[in-house]
C-alpha cells in the first residue's frame, strides 16, 4: 500500500518534566540459564581454535556478554551456520514456562507520572487488549506516561502478556509522538562499523535531551540480506519489498516495504532494513507462522517462543516499539497490530540484543534510564558504552 504518515514538527523550546519515580511491586526474575549461555561461549570459544583468536573478539569495544562478543565475531568470520546451529540448541533448551502470573503482576512503570491530570489523560490512547484472554491484570495493557513535555506525553509505555499460554511473562510497548520527539539512527563499533558523524554510544553530547533508545536489527552478515544506508552512504543494498525503517531529516518515521511504500528521496536520513513487512495495512502477515528464513530468520525462525523486537507506525505517525520475552512472530505483529501499527517490522531476536529504555534527564543535567520490560537483559547503562551493533535514539525536539 502507499500512504503518507503525518509528519508534524514540534518547534517549541520546551523541557521535559522531571517526575519522581512511582511506587512498584517488588519484582523477581526468574532464572536466566547461565549454564546454557555458558556453554554456547566455551563451544564457540572452542570453534574460533586459539587464544589469539578469543583474544581479539573480546576485544571489541563496548559492554556486550562474553558469548555475544564470540558469537558476532564467529559470525563475522565464516562461522555463521555453526553460530547459528549452536544458538537453536541453545533456544531448544530454554523454553519460556507455561501457565501461572506475573510475579508482582503487571508492574507500575519506573519513573510514571503518578496521578495525570484530566487533560493529559484525554490523550491516553485506548488500552491494549489481553492477548492472554480473560479478564485483564491490573494494569494490564494501560498507558502510563514516562516522558511529557509541558503536560503533553511524549513517550508511553504499556505492558502485557505475551499469549493464553505464556502468562507468567510481560512485554513492553512502548509509544512516542512524532511531535514532540526525533529519531536518529547510531551505528555501531562493528555493526556496520567505520567512521559516521553519528555516536556509538550517548556521549555527553548526545544525552542532551535523550527520550528512549532501542536496538536494531539483524547483523548486516545475516542470509536474509539486511539493508544499510545512513549518512549519505549504503552500507549494505537496500532491497526492494524489504521491511523498512526510515527515518526522515526532520527526524520522523516510516515503516513500509522498499520501494512500495517507502523509497529514496531526498529528506531520507537513513534506512534499516530487516526480513518483510510482519504488518502491512493494519493486517499480521498471514505468513507469520510458516515463512522461512528471508522473512523471520534463520536462527530460529517464526514459532519459538524467545525474546524478540518490533517497530511500526500508526495511521497518524505515532512510533511504536514492542520488546519483551516468549514472542513468536505472529504474537509480536498482534501486538503491534493492537497497538495501532498499520506498517511495522520486526527488529532482532535473542535476550541479548532486544533493549529498550526510556530516560529522564535529572537535575544536575544527567540522564536516567529505565527498562521497558522486568525480563530485560540489557541494562540502559548499555548505551552510555560504545555499542557494538547499530542502535536508534529518540531526543526531545528543543
Amino acid at each position: 500500500m502507499t500512504g503518507e504518515v503525518s509528519r508534524a514538527v514540534h518547534t517549541s523550546t520546551a523541557t521535559p518534566i522531571r517526575y519522581r519515580p512511582a511506587t512498584r511491586p517488588p519484582v523477581r526474575t526468574r532464572p536466566r540459564r547461565r549454564l546454557s549461555r555458558t556453554l554456547l561461549a566455551l563451544t564457540v570459544a572452542g570453534q574460533l581454535a586459539g587464544g589469539t583468536i578469543v583474544g581479539e573478539a573480546l576485544q571489541v569495544p563496548g559492554n556486550d556478554p562474553v558469548a555475544a562478543k564470540l558469537a558476532e565475531w564467529g559470525r563475522d568470520h565464516g562461522l555463521n551456520d555453526v553460530i547459528t546451529g549452536l544458538e537453536q540448541v541453545q533456544y531448544a533448551g530454554s523454553q519460556p514456562a507455561i501457565g501461572g502470573e506475573p510475579i508482582g503482576g503487571i508492574p507500575v512503570a519506573d519513573g510514571a507520572v503518578p496521578d495525570p491530570d484530566p487533560v493529559e489523560q484525554t490523550e491516553l490512547p485506548a488500552p491494549l487488549p489481553p492477548l492472554a484472554g480473560g479478564k485483564p491484570l491490573a494494569r494490564e495493557g494501560q498507558w502510563q506516561i514516562v516522558v511529557a513535555v509541558n503536560d503533553r506525553p511524549a513517550v508511553m509505555v504499556a505492558s502485557v502478556r505475551p499469549d493464553g499460554k505464556h502468562t507468567s511473562f510481560v512485554v513492553g510497548v512502548m509509544r512516542m509522538d512524532p511531535e514532540l520527539v526525533r529519531g536518529e539512527l547510531h551505528p555501531g563499533t562493528q555493526d556496520p562499523g567505520g567512521r559516521w558523524h553519528a555516536s556509538t554510544s550517548l556521549t555527553a553530547a548526545a544525552r542532551k535531551g535523550i527520550a528512549a533508545v532501542f536496538n536494531g536489527g539483524f547483523k548486516l552478515s545475516d542470509p536474509s540480506d539486511p539493508g544499510y544506508y545512513s549518512e549519505g552512504r549504503t552500507v549494505a543494498p537496500l532491497v526492494d519489498g524489504a521491511a523498512s525503517l526510515v527515518l526522515h531529516k526532520d527526524g520522523t518515521a516510516d515503516v513500509g516495504a522498499w520501494n512500495r511504500d517507502v523509497r529514496m528521496t531526498p529528506d531520507v536520513a537513513s534506512v534499516r532494513q530487516n526480513l518483510q513487512p510482519l504488518v502491512d495495512d493494519g493486517q499480521v502477515s498471514p505468513t507469520c507462522a510458516t515463512g522461512g528464513q528471508k522473512q523471520w530468520g534463520s536462527t530460529i525462525g517464526q514459532q519459538a517462543y524467545i525474546h524478540r523486537s518490533g517497530f511500526g507506525v500508526t495511521g497518524t505517525g505515532a512510533m511504536i516499539y514492542v520488546g519483551g520475552p516468549a514472542l513468536s512472530v505472529c504474537s509480536l505483529g498482534r501486538i503491534l497490530q493492537d497497538a495501532g501499527v498499520v506498517r511495522g517490522m520486526e527488529l532482532d531476536i535473542n535476550p541479548t540484543w532486544v533493549s529498550g529504555a526510556y530516560f529522564h534527564i535529572l537535575p544536575n543535567g544527567k540522564p536516567k534510564g529505565f527498562k521497558l520490560f522486568p525480563d530485560e537483559r540489557v541494562d540502559p547503562q548499555h548505551y552510555f558504552s560504545p555499542s557494538s551493533r547499530d542502535w536508534f535514539a529518540w531526543y526531545l525536539r528543543s
